[in-house]
């Protein structure tokens, strides 16, 4: 009778141990991706076909992206990408497509950081100075700051 409590115990709690799979950013259908036809679509009627990119170009040669992402995650650990696709559709300057190519994770660049603090240029001032380093600074003549004076003034 125990050891059937403690295998009902055990399924009840395998579940919980199971992966989470989260879709971020944008859902890729395939058949509306390969529906994008350079030379024959433009602007509007990508945004019809696929709806509004995750982020546009700011500069160079119009670009619209479409980003998504799968992850998953064993409870109390953190997540991990298990795909990740960038559709980055080219414009020419009138907005007819150029181009629209597929990216994977092969290109996603991971950064890690060599230590907890941000290097900095300039000298490198203590706790005194900082807490009295404006002492005497702040009115003195020559230090800027305040309404600039008339002639004679």
């Amino acid at each position: 009778m125990a050891s059937l409590a403690l295998l009902a115990g055990a399924v009840a709690v395998l579940p919980a141990c199971t992966s989470i799979r989260e879709n971020r950013g944008y859902i890729v259908d395939s058949t509306l991706v390969n529906a994008i036809q350079p030379g024959l679509d433009n602007q509007r009627s990508v945004e019809a076909t696929l709806g509004r990119p995750t982020f546009m170009s700011q500069f160079g040669e119009p670009t619209w992206y479409y980003v998504s992402s799968t992850t998953g995650r064993k409870p109390f650990v953190r997540p991990q990408i298990e795909a990740h696709r960038v559709l980055a559709i080219r414009f020419d300057q009138t907005g007819n497509v150029l181009s629209a190519d597929t990216s994977g994770i092969d290109q996603v660049v991971y950064l890690s950081p060599e230590s907890d603090t941000t290097p900095t240029l300039g000298r490198e001032r203590g706790f005194l100075e900082d807490l009295f380093g404006n002492i005497g600074v702040v009115g003195a003549p020559g230090a800027g700051g305040g309404a600039p004076r008339g002639p004679g003034g």
